[in-house]
């Protein structure tokens, strides 16, 4: 009865007009560009990736429109900045959600502004698709609305504590800023170390600062054999310096959001030779990978921007198997494109959307790998890459 009477209102307070009014309201729904927001680091401490996430983003549309759109309907991609700031990445979001009228929002990065927008994307039914590890972001009640391509920091720590124990390590230091993540890292790789007889300890600083002698000094203290580096670039790069002056001769181990080719060039060779990062990998064997590399016209491509890529098929694909442009019809419908196992394999959207016009069921696996979702929207498979910095290069040891 309430609905009714606001509807009455809404509409005019006749039937005539509502029934007249209804109908533009539905076309209007399902008529025009379809808006997929892009929530991404295009500045600020983990803007290292923010270039390409933006260029694969783009081209995944490309393709898509090129492709003929969603059901006839063009996608129109709208890139915002985070900064890599919590707070910014509301501002953008509100732009996107409450003035773009964006049906999802994809490419969210850094833990901390993921865990902010969120809750403005489950209340407004607005789906989020992010790269954040924190394993925090799936524990909210999102109601279904949060789809992470990445895999947890927790499952990130248990292949770090593994990875170190390889390398002969059995005395390991966790060094990280403050940050949504630290602590699980350190709870994560005790666990496995513990179990495996060996130690794990754990020191949590302030960003940006301009020295962490300090800190350096007091992890030494324990004589680790390894120190884990779990900041950006930017703290990342003080620390290490501070660790090569302190004469620390041990190894180091960081994950490529800080051991990467921008540290590379910007600390001394000496320094940082010899580290090793652990990242995520991209499925870089699959015909997704090599097409996304080929077009953006790069020798390889992180798996970030390649799981941005898949965020914007996957919500296309959804809309297009729905037939209807919401955030509910993506929330619905993203596991029905991705996860039906006698579904036939696609790559890329030009391939699935035939297979959907032709009635057949669609098992969308992407250029980062399978997009497979646990029931909290957490990735169900993960690949990870081993690299080591040597001469001055990051060179692959190890793809597992």
């Amino acid at each position: 009865m309430e609905q009714g009477r606001r509807n009455f209102m809404i509409y005019g307070g006749g039937l005539g007009v509502a029934a007249a009014v209804l109908p533009g309201i539905l076309h209007a729904q399902n008529s025009g560009p379809i808006k997929i927001g892009v929530l991404i680091p295009l500045t600020g401490s983990t803007s290292q990736y923010g270039s390409t996430l933006g260029q694969a983003a783009t081209l995944a549309a490309q393709e898509i429109n090129a492709a003929g759109g969603v059901n006839g309907r063009k996608v129109e991609i709208l890139i915002e900045d985070d900064q890599s700031n919590p707070e910014a990445g509301v501002r953008a979001a509100r732009k996107l959600i409450d003035v773009d009228k964006v049906v999802a929002i994809c490419g969210t990065y850094a833990s901390s502004v993921t865990a902010a927008v969120a809750p403005l994307c489950w209340e407004a039914k607005v789906p989020l698709f992010t790269s954040s590890g924190a394993d925090s972001i799936t524990k909210l009640p999102h109601h279904g609305f949060i789809f992470r391509t990445s895999p947890t920091v927790t499952i990130q720590g248990q292949r770090l504590a593994q990875f170190s124990m390889d390398v002969g390590g059995k005395k390991v230091y966790f060094m990280g800023p403050q940050t949504p993540f630290a602590q699980t890292y350190i709870d994560s790789m005790t666990a496995v170390m513990t179990k495996a007889g060996g130690t794990c300890g754990g020191l949590v600083y302030e960003d940006k600062k301009t020295t962490y002698r300090t800190e350096v000094d007091q992890v030494l203290k324990n004589k680790p054999d390894i120190i884990v580096l779990g900041g950006y670039v930017p703290d990342t790069a003080v620390v290490i310096k501070d660790l090569y002056r302190a004469g620390f001769a041990g190894k180091k181990i960081g994950l490529a959001f800080g051991v990467n080719q921008k540290l590379v060039e910007g600390v001394q060779k000496e320094a940082v030779e010899g580290t090793y990062s652990l990242t995520p990998s991209a499925a870089v064997n699959s015909p997704a990978y090599k097409n996304l590399v080929a077009k953006l016209k790069m020798e390889s491509l992180d798996v970030y921007s390649c799981q941005i890529y898949d965020h914007i098929n996957l919500v296309a694909l959804a809309i297009a198997h729905s037939k209807t442009a919401t955030g509910n019809a993506v929330k619905e419908n993203v596991r029905i494109i991705s996860q039906q196992a006698k579904a036939q394999v696609a790559e890329n959207f030009p391939d699935a959307i035939k297979i959907l016009a032709a009635k057949g069921s669609v098992n969308y696996d992407g250029a980062s790998g399978s997009c497979e979702f646990a029931e909290n929207g957490d990735v169900q498979r993960a690949v990870f890459r081993y690299d080591q910095i040597q001469a001055g290069k990051i060179v692959t040891v190890k793809v597992a």
